[in-house]
C-alpha cells in the first residue's frame, strides 16, 4: 500500500490540474480501496492500445494516461520518420469524453510537431482505418472502448497500412511510453498543425464501402431491413451506404439512433448479446422485415438476425455470419474469374469450417491469433496475395482490403446483398447457411465468457487458465483428446503418438484441446475485458437440409455435455 500511496502522491504536484489533485486527495482521505484500484498499476498500453474505466489515476483512462501514450507515440514517430512531415488522423466514437480526449490527443501530437487530421464529429472505426491510407498518414488513433460498458473508454493505434500496430512496432512503442515520466507530456498545442476534417473523407469512404460490398443483388426492392446503431457511430455511415446500394426498405430504430454514451435502451451495446437486438427484432416481427442488423458503438462488429425455418427472427452468431459471407465472396470469385492468388482468413478460436470451405474452393486459408490486427497484418505480409474476406467468431468481418480492420459498415451491406439475392432465388439467408453445412460439414460453436473484475478477478482468471493447462483434459464428450496446442510455448503435441509440431504464430496465452472427432475446446483471457473465455466447437456431417433440426439438436446436446464436463454450465 505504501507504493500505491507514493504513486498517488506523485499526482499531487503542480503538473496535474486542480480537479485531478482534489480527487486524489479525496481518495486518500476517504476511500483507500478505490485509491488502491486506481493506482496499483499503470494503465497498460497493450499490443493495440489502451482500454479501461475513465477516471483519475494511473490505472484509468484520462488526459494524463492518454497524454503519456501519445507523447511516447510522438517520440517514436519522430525518431522513426526523422526529417519527414509526419501526419496522423484521429477519430472518436459516442462515448463520454471521447471528443475532449480526442482533442487532447491531437494537441499533444501537434505540440510535438506532428500534423493532425481530426474528425469534426464521431466517426466509425473502419472509416478511421480507411482514412490512414487515404490521407497518406503515418498513424491513426481512434478514441473508443468498442462494446465495453459506459464507464469505459479507450485508445486504438493504427499504422501506415491502416491496420492496428503489430510487432515490432507495438513493442517499440510500448517501451517508449513506459520510459516516460508524466511530466514529459507536451500539452501546449500548435493549432496550425490541427486540421478538422469531415465530408471529403466521408465521401471517399462511403464510395469505397459501396464498391466493395455491393454485388448488384437481385430483389433489393423486396428486401426489408431493420437497422439499429445501438446509440453508436454507424448511424453516420450505414443508412447512407444501404441507400446508395439501392435498398429502399430500411427501417432505422429511432430510439437507438441518437449517439449516446450511456446506451440508455440496452444493458450492453454489444451485438453479441441477444438483448442488444431485442428492440430491432420486435420491430422486424411487427413489420415483417427479412433482416435485422445492429452494430456496436464504434461500428466494427455487427449482429444479424434473419428468419429461420419457422419464419421467426433468429440471431446468427459470428461464426455463422462469417461462413455465409465468405461463401458468397467465394461464389462471386468463381463467377468473375479465378486468379489463383486469393486467400481467406480467420482466427484460431473461430470455426474450423472456414478451412473446409477454403479447401473446397481451392483458395489459400490463413489463420491468426485472436484479434483483427493479425488478419490485417496478413495483407501487409503477403502483398502478392489477394484478401477476399475473413472474420472472427466475435461478430467481426472484413470485406477486401480497403479497410484493414473489422468493418461493420461494408459487412452490413454484404449481409443484405446475400439476403436479398437469396430471397430473389426463392431461398433465404438461413437456408443458404444450411446449404453450407450440407456442403462442408455442420459446425456448431458455443462461447462461455466468465467475468472476474478487479485485482482479485485478474488473479482468478490467471488461476483458471493455469488449471486448464496443468490439469489436462483426457477426453471431451467421449472422444479422446488428440492434440494439445499451447500458444504460450508455440508447441502443438499429439498426446496419442507423442508427435510435436511448432505453432508458427506469435506466443499468446491460449490453450486448445482437439479430440479425435474434431471437437475443439479453447481457453484464453479477453484482451479488452476482465473475462476468461472458453470456445467450444463441435461438428457432424449433415446429409441433407431436411436433417438440419435433428443434427442441430444432437450437436447442441453434445455442447451441453461438454459444458457439464468442464464445469462451465
Amino acid at each position: 500500500m505504501n507504493n500505491i500511496l507514493e504513486t498517488a502522491k506523485s499526482w499531487m504536484t503542480d503538473f496535474f490540474d486542480p480537479a485531478t489533485k482534489k480527487e486524489v486527495q479525496h481518495l486518500m482521505d476517504h476511500d483507500p480501496e478505490e485509491l488502491k484500484d486506481r493506482f496499483y498499476k499503470q494503465m497498460e498500453f497493450g499490443t493495440g492500445g489502451m482500454r479501461g474505466i475513465m477516471g483519475v489515476g494511473t490505472n484509468r483512462i484520462n488526459k494524463y494516461t492518454l497524454g503519456k501514450s501519445t507523447q511516447g507515440l510522438s517520440n517514436y514517430l519522430n525518431k522513426t520518420y526523422k526529417g519527414e512531415a509526419i501526419k496522423v488522423v484521429i477519430a472518436f466514437d459516442c462515448r463520454h469524453n471521447s471528443d475532449s480526449l480526442a482533442r487532447t490527443v491531437a494537441e499533444v501530437f501537434s505540440a510535438n510537431g506532428i500534423k493532425v487530421y481530426l474528425f469534426s464529429e464521431l466517426r466509425t472505426t473502419p472509416e478511421l482505418s480507411f482514412a490512414v491510407r487515404h490521407l497518406n498518414c503515418h498513424a491513426g488513433i481512434v478514441l473508443t472502448a468498442s462494446h465495453n460498458p459506459p464507464e469505459y473508454n479507450g485508445y486504438k493505434v493504427y499504422w501506415t497500412d491502416g491496420g492496428q500496430i503489430v510487432p515490432p512496432q507495438d513493442g517499440e512503442i510500448i517501451a517508449e511510453i513506459n520510459a516516460l515520466p508524466y511530466e514529459d507530456i507536451k500539452f501546449e498545442p500548435n493549432e496550425a498543425l490541427i486540421e478538422v476534417i469531415d465530408r471529403e473523407v466521408d465521401e471517399a469512404f462511403l464510395e469505397a464501402s459501396v464498391a466493395n460490398g455491393n454485388f448488384n443483388a437481385a430483389g433489393k426492392d423486396d428486401f426489408k431491413i431493420v437497422f439499429t446503431s445501438l446509440h453508436g457511430t454507424s448511424i453516420t455511415a450505414i443508412p447512407e451506404v444501404l441507400k446508395r446500394a439501392g435498398y429502399k426498405n430500411v427501417t432505422v430504430i429511432e430510439e437507438q439512433a441518437e449517439p449516446n454514451g450511456d446506451f440508455p435502451t440496452v444493458q450492453s451495446p454489444n451485438p453479441e448479446e441477444p438483448e442488444a437486438l431485442s428492440m430491432a427484432i420486435a420491430k422486424a416481427e411487427e413489420i415483417g422485415a427479412d433482416m435485422v442488423v445492429g452494430t456496436d458503438p464504434d461500428s466494427d462488429r455487427l449482429g444479424i438476425a434473419v428468419r429461420n425455418l419457422e419464419g421467426k427472427m433468429e440471431i446468427v452468431n459470428g461464426n455463422q455470419a462469417m461462413v455465409l459471407m465468405t461463401q458468397f465472396l467465394l461464389q462471386q470469385r468463381k463467377q468473375s474469374g479465378v486468379k489463383g492468388n486469393e486467400f481467406i482468413a480467420t482466427t484460431i478460436v473461430s470455426t474450423p469450417m472456414m478451412q473446409q470451405m477454403a479447401k473446397a474452393h481451392g483458395v489459400e486459408f490463413k489463420t491468426a491469433l485472436t484479434g483483427f490486427k493479425w488478419i490485417g497484418k496478413m495483407i501487409k505480409d503477403f502483398p502478392e496475395s489477394e484478401f477476399l474476406g475473413g472474420g472472427e467468431e466475435s461478430f467481426g468481418y472484413m470485406v477486401g482490403d480497403f479497410v484493414r480492420d473489422k468493418d461493420a459498415v461494408t459487412s452490413t451491406l454484404l449481409a443484405c446483398e446475400i439476403g436479398a439475392q437469396a430471397k430473389a432465388n426463392g431461398s433465404s439467408f438461413y437456408k443458404d447457411l444450411i446449404a453450407c453445412y450440407v456442403a462442408y460439414g455442420f459446425y456448431r460453436e458455443h462461447l462461455v465468457a466468465i467475468t472476474k473484475k478487479g485485482i482479485s478477478g485478474a488473479e482468478e482468471i490467471k488461476q483458471m487458465l493455469k488449471d486448464f493447462k496443468e490439469k489436462p483434459v483426457a477426453s471431451v464428450a467421449g472422444s479422446k483428446v488428440k492434440w494439445v496446442e499451447d500458444y504460450n510455448t508455440s508447441v502443438a503435441k499429439n498426446v496419442l503418438t507423442g508427435e510435436e509440431r511448432t505453432i508458427d504464430l506469435p506466443k499468446a496465452n491460449v490453450l486448445i484441446y482437439e479430440t479425435e472427432d474434431g471437437t475443439r475446446v479453447a481457453a484464453r483471457p479477453s484482451g479488452t475485458e476482465p473475462k476468461v473465455k472458453f470456445y467450444i466447437s463441435t461438428n457432424a456431417p449433415l446429409p441433407a437440409a431436411e436433417a438440419y433440426k435433428e443434427v442441430a439438436a444432437q450437436l447442441d446436446a453434445k455442447i451441453q455435455r461438454i459444458l457439464a464436463e468442464l464445469n462451465l454450465s
